[in-house]
């Protein structure tokens, strides 16, 4: 699940993870003061997906990772709400003041690089992490 930051805490204690989501400072875990946000369908009373803002980068982000992370149930996908929320988060990260935002995926996966490129990311490389193909895109607020 993505983004893994959601995992972070214990959900069963839903008033504690709530209240220890945000990182508010630099951790010894390399977290960064971050916010996380919720995607909700409050018709059908279900969580659709999640997307985890990083305040800053430091160097492990600005090579993979970025600022912003988020994810879509799966049986949710497809349906324009990793568009919608990487929207709102943008909105979010001006309010931060961050004029120019990292957004990064796997190569593989086609639906966040049509929602980045929806929200007008630009591709400036891929870079090998873990195995993997990473790309990663530069969006300009």
């Amino acid at each position: 699940m993505s983004p893994w930051k959601i995992w972070a805490n214990d959900f069963r204690d839903f008033e504690a993870y709530v209240k220890n989501l945000d990182t508010k400072e630099e951790n010894e875990n390399g977290w960064v003061p971050d916010t996380t946000l919720f995607c909700l369908d409050k018709d059908r009373n279900i969580f659709v997906g999640a997307v985890n803002i990083r305040h800053y980068l430091n160097d492990a982000l600005l090579k993979s990772g970025g600022h912003i992370g988020d994810g879509i149930r799966p049986s949710e996908r497809r349906k324009g709400y990793a568009t919608a929320m990487l929207a709102l988060a943008l909105e979010e990260c001006k309010k931060l003041g961050i004029d120019k935002v990292l957004v990064c995926c796997d190569k593989d996966n086609i639906g966040s690089a049509k929602s980045i490129l929806r929200n007008g990311g630009v591709l400036e490389n891929e870079v090998k992490e873990e195995g993997h193909i990473e790309q990663r895109y530069w969006i300009t607020l």
